[in-house]
C-alpha cells in the first residue's frame, strides 16, 4: 500500500491490519545508508524488465488503475551478470498511480554501489526512451513496528504530503515497511509515537531473520540467487521470459535441487569488528567446510551453509580461534522448506 503526496488516502486496511496487536512497543524507524534511483519514461518498465529478476511489468499492466487492480506497490529483485550470479538487489517503487501515466519507478539499491548500477542501467539503455538519475533530494527508512503502534490511517492521510512511500516491504511481513521521505520530513508526524531506531538494530533484525541485503550480504558476481533465497522473498518470476542471467537460474531451479543457502547464524560470543576476513569458512567438527560467513554483529550474522551440515556442530575461525556457531531455519520460509 502505497501513500502518495497528493493522492487520496481514503481506506488503508492493510495498514491496519500490519500494526495491529497487543502490548506497548512504538514502531522504530531505522535511516538505511541505501541509495535511490529514479527510472522514468515510456520504456521503464520495459527496459528494466531485461535487466531484472521479477516481473517489473507487474507495476504498470493492467486497464484498471493500479490500486483497483491490487497490482503491487513494490518489487524485489535481483540484477544479474551474465554467469547468472547476483550483482545488486534491490527493491522497486512505483510512483506513477495509473497505467495511462508515464511509468515512474525508484531503485532501492546498496549506495556503495550506486555509480556501478548507474553504469550497468545505461549500457542496456541504448535509444530507450529512459532517464536515470539518483534521488538525493529523498530519505529512505525501515519501519519496524513494535508489539502496538497504533492505527495510523488517518494520521496517514493527513500527512500524505510527507510520506512518498510507505509500503509493506515486499520481501516478507517480518521486515515491516519500507518509508521514503522527502528530506528533513518529521518522521513522528507521519507515524505518531514512532522513535529513531539505532541502525545496528536494524540489520541485527535482519541477520536473526536470515535477510540478506547489501554487497556484504551479497558480494557481487559470488552470490547465486536461489542460493540467497531470492524465490522465497517474493524476488524472481519464472515465467516472465528472457533477462540477463536467466539461463543459469531457470536450469536450477528446475532441477530442484539446491544444496546451499543463506542462513541466519548465532555465535557463542560476540564478534569482534572488522577483523573477520570476506568469505571465512564455516567448518563442521571434524574440519570439513560447512560454508561460508558473510556477516554479522555482535552475536548474529548470516552465512551461506550446506544445509547437509546446518544441525551438525559447527565454528568460525578466527584469528586462531574457534567460535562455535548455531544455524536456524527462519519461520517466515515456505513450510516445509523446498532443498
Amino acid at each position: 500500500m502505497l501513500v502518495r503526496a497528493g493522492a487520496a488516502a481514503t481506506t488503508l486496511p492493510g495498514l491496519r491490519r500490519l500494526w495491529r496487536g497487543g502490548g506497548s512497543g512504538a514502531a522504530a524507524c531505522f535511516p538505511l545508508g541505501r541509495a535511490l534511483l529514479d527510472v522514468r519514461g515510456a520504456e521503464a518498465a520495459v527496459f528494466l524488465q531485461g535487466l531484472l529478476t521479477n516481473d517489473v511489468t507487474r507495476l504498470v499492466a493492467g486497464d484498471a488503475p493500479p490500486a483497483a487492480a491490487g497490482l503491487p506497490r513494490a518489487l524485489y529483485a535481483h540484477a544479474l551478470n551474465v554467469q547468472g550470479r547476483c550483482l545488486y538487489d534491490l527493491i522497486l517503487y512505483r510512483l506513477h498511480e495509473s497505467p495511462e501515466e508515464e511509468p515512474h519507478i525508484l531503485l532501492e539499491c546498496d549506495s556503495g554501489v550506486l555509480d556501478a548500477i548507474q553504469k550497468h542501467l545505461k549500457l542496456y539503455k541504448i535509444r530507450r526512451k529512459v532517464n536515470i538519475a539518483p534521488c538525493l533530494d529523498l530519505s529512505l527508512w525501515a519501519v519496524v513496528p513494535g508489539e502496538w503502534a497504533g492505527d495510523i490511517a488517518s494520521s496517514l492521510a493527513k500527512c500524505a504530503d510527507q510520506a512518498l512511500i510507505l509500503t509493506p516491504d515486499p520481501r516478507t511481513e517480518v521486515m515491516g515497511w519500507r518509508l521514503i521521505t522527502k528530506k528533513g520530513a518529521n518522521l513522528s508526524e507521519i507515524i505518531p509515537g514512532s522513535h529513531i531506531g539505532n541502525i545496528e538494530d536494524y540489520h541485527g533484525h535482519r541477520y536473526k531473520q536470515g535477510i540478506p541485503e547489501g554487497v556484504k550480504d551479497l558480494p557481487p558476481g559470488v552470490s547465486l540467487p536461489l542460493e540467497s533465497n531470492l524465490a522465497y522473498m517474493n524476488g524472481i518470476s519464472f515465467t516472465k521470459g528472457c533477462y540477463i542471467g536467466q539461463e543459469l537460474t531457470a536450469r536450477t531451479h528446475h532441477m530442484g535441487v539446491i544444496r546451499k543457502r543463506l542462513l541466519p547464524v548465532h555465535f557463542s560470543a560476540p564478534l569482534p569488528k572488522d577483523c573477520i576476513p570476506e568469505g571465512a569458512e564455516i567448518l563442521t567438527e571434524s574440519g570439513k567446510t560447512a560454508g561460508k560467513f558473510r556477516a554479522g554483529g555482535g552475536e548474529l550474522g548470516i552465512a551461506l551453509l550446506r544445509l547437509a551440515n546446518i544441525n551438525e556442530p559447527l565454528c568460525l575461525n578466527i584469528a586462531g580461534d574457534k567460535v562455535k556457531l548455531t544455524a536456524s531455519i527462519p519461520e517466515w520460509w515456505p513450510k516445509p522448506a523446498s532443498k
